[in-house]
């Protein structure tokens, strides 16, 4: 169970014990508290985008609201990680050099989605960006696991050739 929390929290032995990290230990949470605040940013991620989603068949606002709450969605289940890994970490993994293309497109998505509802009120043109942004969202997620990107690698050009 010890070996399971170190890589969901992202603790590496190799890594330098700096000021931020040993600050990090010193207030961290227990690890029944950093489940819990994952699984409830998680799920109210989830449903903000469900909700989000679901204002899109409004007519006005409803394209503002789709945008907003989808996207904050999305942001709400990214932030669930800082639970299990802690804030410095997740920025540090975000920003490493296997993931750091997909952190930016997903921020990338989310600017673009909020830009694209809220100033230009472009319906087809946000689902569109809300479409990239899933697809960013699920590359950057599975990121995390390892060798799934090389077997959905595999999976679409067997689809595709």
């Amino acid at each position: 169970m010890d070996k399971l929390r170190r890589a969901l929290s992202g603790d590496d032995a190799s890594e330098d014990q700096g000021f931020a990290t040993q600050l990090g230990e010193a207030t961290s949470l227990s690890w029944s508290t950093r489940i819990q605040g994952f699984i409830i940013c998680f799920i109210l991620g989830f449903v903000f985008s469900i909700i989000g989603s679901l204002f899109l068949a409004l007519p006005g606002k409803g394209l503002v609201l789709f945008a907003m709450f989808y996207t904050i969605g999305n942001l709400t289940s990214m932030a669930s990680t800082l639970f299990l890994m802690g804030p410095w970490k997740q920025l540090k993994k975000m920003f490493n050099e296997t993931r750091y293309i997909a952190t930016i497109l997903v921020v990338v998505f989310m600017v673009l989605t909020l830009v694209s509802g809220l100033h230009w009120h472009k319906t087809g043109l946000t689902v569109l960006l809300c479409i990239c942004q899933f697809l960013s969202m699920t590359w950057y997620s599975i990121s995390y696991i390892p060798y799934a990107r090389d077997m959905v690698k595999k999976t679409v050009t067997t689809f595709v050739a």
